[in-house]
């Protein structure tokens, strides 16, 4: 019998519990999504976008470890495959590059010595439309353009699988002059990587 009482409470506790955590899901989640340390303290400066100009932003801290330096090969090929949840924001992903970008800059490694390239392909291939194609399918301007721009502006080869073009049902006449064609984004990213290529999955 006692057995049975306990087993009961266990379960109406447990359910209450429960309860709570459902009501609170909210609260919760807030605390996740907005971390404790609000920039109320980050002076002017605190955050730098040192080589890709207005994107990727970085918090950079010299005394901090494993630097990038000068002396190594700085290979690194980034796969970038995800489209955006915003069509007239730049992808997330060619942030992020920019953000390796500026970071590498930051650390005292010039851009003369960066070996970079972008391949892109599945979600991320929109973005590397040109203008005129990009706003007729999407209304709006390539808010992409620029930022791909200013990545090749510091030594960045930005790339495009001509697989992904074929499986959008583009023409390959319709992606931005500036962007490199390659037979596919998984070759690209193997042969690099032969090659002494890091890999990175943005």
């Amino acid at each position: 019998m006692r057995s049975v009482i306990t087993g009961a409470l266990i379960a109406i506790t447990s359910g209450l519990m429960g309860a709570a955590l459902c009501n609170n899901h909210a609260f919760f989640k807030s605390l996740t999504d907005h971390p404790a340390s609000v920039s109320n303290d980050q002076s002017a400066g605190f955050w730098i976008t040192p080589a890709v100009k207005g994107y990727g932003e970085i918090h950079y801290e010299r005394s901090a470890a494993f630097q990038p330096t000068p002396d190594l090969s700085n290979k690194i090929v980034f796969k970038v495959g995800q489209a955006g949840d915003n069509t007239s924001l730049p992808n997330p992903a060619l942030e992020k590059v920019a953000q390796v970008v500026n970071l590498y800059v930051a650390a005292g490694v010039p851009t003369n010595k960066l070996r970079f390239v972008v391949a892109v392909n599945g979600g991320a291939t929109p973005a590397m439309l040109d203008n005129v194609h990009y706003q007729k399918i999407y209304g709006t301007d390539n808010p992409n353009l620029k930022l791909i721009s200013a990545l090749q502006s510091q030594g960045v080869k930005v790339s495009i699988c001509d697989q992904a073009i074929a499986w959008h049902h583009y023409k390959k006449n319709w992606i931005a002059g500036s962007v490199i064609h390659t037979p596919s984004a998984l070759t690209t990213i193997t042969t690099l990587q032969n090659r002494g290529y890091a890999f990175l999955e943005m």
